[in-house]
């Protein structure tokens, strides 16, 4: 159950943990109704991301969050202590919906992190590696997005771009403010280290101490589907005018990231 890597010369790394929508049949059978349709998939985010400039290395997820989640701390410890927020392998979706006929266990847990979260990570590590040596830095720029509408998890309407720095710790000022001016410029609703300020790969790989830079994207998803319930259509027209907007945010970093390594 490895993830699919695509190599890219640059110095950016695009992460997509939450598009795959595998299920093991072992899994697949204790799923309920709810469980079966995997709503809280990052509908057509790899596809939103492709081609935007050239360059970029790309790590894609292959199995449904519901197997285990890959932007969740391995040893179980909650990403947002005392607010509501789903597990290591969620128990519900983001409605506080229940999603298993059988819920998993500690076994489950232990098999899903050696069969696809230490995979996935592995993946992901070495191309920082690999990008860090060619570069002297690395960006990880961490794709994510979900329902504008998630009373469980946060009150009112998402923003379209929610950018996460975890506080601004995982990256250099420089490429914080960078995103952020796009994100200004474009004329959407955005928000810096908001309801979501970066989960475990951001928190996981963000060194800039060490040359690696994270930075979480998590975009609404009424900014590119055509509806946030089955079947989750991508809208064209709407995606055309979001990758303007991302292939203007990963550009910049991009570029900046080789001044980054000469500071």
């Amino acid at each position: 159950m490895e993830p699919l890597v695509e190599q890219g010369d640059g110095p950016v790394i695009l992460a997509f943990p939450h598009v795959g929508t595998g299920v093991p049949p072992e899994v697949a059978v204790r799923l309920n109704a709810e469980g079966r349709v995997l709503r809280d998939t990052d509908w057509h985010i790899h596809e939103l991301y492709a081609g935007l400039i050239p360059g970029l290395t790309t790590v894609t997820a292959t199995q449904s969050r519901y197997v285990i989640d890959l932007n969740r701390d391995p040893s179980g410890a909650s990403l947002y202590p005392g607010q509501a927020t789903t597990g290591l392998i969620p128990e519900t979706t983001f409605d506080n919906v229940p999603i298993w006929e059988v819920p998993p266990g500690p076994a489950d847990v232990a098999r899903w992190l050696e069969a696809v979260h230490r995979p996935y990570h592995a993946a992901l590590a070495a191309q920082v590696a690999r990008v860090r040596a060619r570069h002297g830095v690395a960006v990880v720029y961490d794709c994510h997005s979900i329902r504008s509408r998630c009373p469980w998890l946060f009150d009112g309407v998402l923003p379209d771009l929610n950018i996460g720095t975890n506080g601004g710790v995982t990256c250099a000022p420089a490429l914080e403010a960078a995103v952020c001016r796009v994100a200004a410029a474009s004329g959407r609703t955005w928000v810096l280290n908001g309801r979501f300020k970066g989960g475990w790969t951001t928190r996981h790989y963000g060194r800039p101490q060490e040359g690696v830079h994270a930075i979480q994207m998590e975009l609404a998803q009424e900014s590119h589907l055509e509806t946030e319930a089955p079947p989750f259509a991508l809208d064209t027209a709407r995606a055309a005018d979001l990758r303007r907007t991302l292939t203007e945010i990963l550009a910049t970093l991009a570029d900046l990231a080789p001044r980054l390594a000469r500071a």
